[in-house]
């Protein structure tokens, strides 16, 4: 048996094995077969059965039980989840393991089309140092994501000096693919007031 933070490490691996092996295409779908169509098969079914509520009782339980630093604020119409200290990007970073260009990708790569089937939209972004924000919000809904601090105040990850700390965030607009993303240089966010 793996334990949690082997399993990181060997996961990450995989992803570049499998792109060895078959390309981009066979990871994607590795994330959408093996993670959100067998070992995420929970999460789907709180999702699709419960919406917004399903969202919270999963991330809520699943972050807590992997101890990650993360806050969720939601109201009806949005869930917002801010990702300060991602446990397992935390781990391949701390031990320099590499292997695959961007780890934090398979988090859309099973999230995405599982929301796509729920009705749901993905505004996310990541940084590459186990920092990232989502929200999802039905796709009928053509609310722009949250400026810094407007929906989860000071618990929002791009008030955190090292947000910027990278030479690129990937960002994702109303998405639920993880290719549908762009790369763009991090913006200094507002003061918080």
């Amino acid at each position: 048996m793996l334990g949690c933070y082997d399993f990181c490490g060997h996961y990450e691996w995989t992803f570049a094995w499998l792109a060895e092996r078959g390309g981009h295409k066979l990871v994607r779908e590795y994330w959408d077969t093996a993670i959100h169509r067998d070992s995420q098969t929970h999460a789907r079914e709180l999702i699709l059965s419960g919406g917004i509520d399903g969202m919270k009782k999963y991330w809520a339980h699943t972050l807590d039980h992997e101890a990650a630093g993360f806050a969720i604020t939601h109201r009806d119409d949005v869930i917002r989840i801010d990702m300060h200290d991602c446990p397992s990007k935390g781990f391949l970073l701390r031990n320099g393991l590499a292997q695959f260009p961007d780890y934090c990708d398979h988090c859309m790569g099973w999230i995405g089309p599982l929301m796509k089937d729920a009705g749901f939209v993905i505004d996310h972004e990541h940084n590459h140092r186990g920092q990232c924000w989502w929200e999802m919000r039905n796709k009928n809904n053509a609310a722009p994501p949250s400026t810094p601090a407007e929906l989860s105040g000071p618990h929002d990850v791009r008030l955190r000096p090292d947000w910027q700390q990278t030479d690129t965030l990937d960002r994702y607009e109303r998405a639920t693919d993880p290719d549908d993303k762009s790369t763009i240089p991090p913006v200094p966010p507002p003061p918080f007031l």
